[in-house]
């Protein structure tokens, strides 16, 4: 089939899930403005970053099965976020994850340069290793504060069905904004991801200064990831499938655009089968974790 009509019938599927998503259920203008429209930017946000975000990953690392929770930012974020469960202090939240994930940010970068030369293996692994020592603060944390429990696990297995007060909407809505810039900037350096995953001589051969380069694009990643970690808590597996389902059906390594809106269009839907699925509603990483082990089995297969 043609692309041009592929991209037509996906933006004509996008705007009805939209509308789906928003109405279905109520004709309550209010819950619509309080509760629908708030969850879907936070959906719409969270799907386009991860997805964008994995899309540079595994064209930085030059790793299929790279996506943003692999390199430990996500756990630095959500035991930030947990910290300010079991605190108490809710409204900051978003502060501590993001400040997680930058201190997770700066850790693992430095862990991948001990020697002085940057080695993409030992960011995966510095990534993982610190992940896994994230991770268990976070049992440590749970062990002893079971009366949080519920709050944490919507930080575990994602949540987007946030209320915000009018001061929480306009924070939300400026980091909203700085969140579409900065993937923008990721946008921008596509041309060059493209180059770099040719191979670093070629790269360097080209003009491109390879390690500010990839630095720019973990730091600006991170920081993407620390705020839906924050927000949304953990959904994992966005980051991964779409940008393989992108390139499988539009060819493309270079425009990362297809892969971000891609992750919103496919967030928003698993979102809204988490909703209204079962009598209670499901946390939306239970549903992508559905979709995405099947496909990471997939991916695996194809490449032995």
């Amino acid at each position: 089939m043609n692309k041009k009509i592929i991209g037509i019938l996906f933006l004509f599927l996008f705007a009805v899930l939209i509308y789906f998503y928003i109405s279905f259920g109520t004709s309550s203008l209010r819950i619509v403005l309080a509760i629908r429209l708030p969850r879907l930017l936070l959906a719409f946000l969270t799907g386009l970053i991860l997805a964008g975000v994995g899309f540079s990953f595994q064209v930085m690392l030059n790793n299929s099965l790279a996506e943003p929770y692999i390199l430990g930012i996500s756990s630095g974020a959500a035991f930030g976020s947990i910290l300010a469960v079991v605190s108490g202090l809710y409204l900051f939240m978003p502060l501590f994850g993001f400040v997680g994930a930058l201190l997770t940010m700066i850790l693992v970068w430095s862990l991948a340069h001990i020697g002085g030369m940057f080695d993409k293996t030992k960011l995966l692994l510095s990534g993982i290793i610190i992940g896994m020592f994230f991770s268990a603060l976070i049992s440590l944390i749970i062990y002893f504060n079971q009366q949080d429990i519920g709050n944490i696990i919507n930080v575990l297995m994602g949540n987007l069905g946030h209320i915000f007060s009018n001061l929480e909407w306009k924070i939300f809505i400026t980091v909203f904004s700085f969140s579409i810039m900065l993937m923008l900037y990721l946008f921008s350096l596509s041309k060059q991801l493209e180059i770099l995953s040719t191979g670093d001589l070629v790269a360097v051969s080209m003009g491109i200064n390879v390690k500010n380069l990839r630095r720019r694009i973990f730091v600006v990643s991170s920081i993407l990831t620390g705020i839906t970690v924050a927000y949304a808590g953990i959904i994992g597996f966005i980051g991964l499938v779409v940008p393989h389902l992108v390139r499988m059906i539009f060819g493309t390594r270079r425009d990362i655009i297809y892969s971000a809106i891609g992750g919103a269009f496919l967030l928003l839907l698993c979102d809204f089968i988490a909703m209204h699925i079962a009598v209670v509603e499901l946390p939306v990483g239970v549903i992508t974790a559905f979709i995405g082990c099947p496909f990471f089995i997939f991916v695996m297969g194809k490449r032995s």
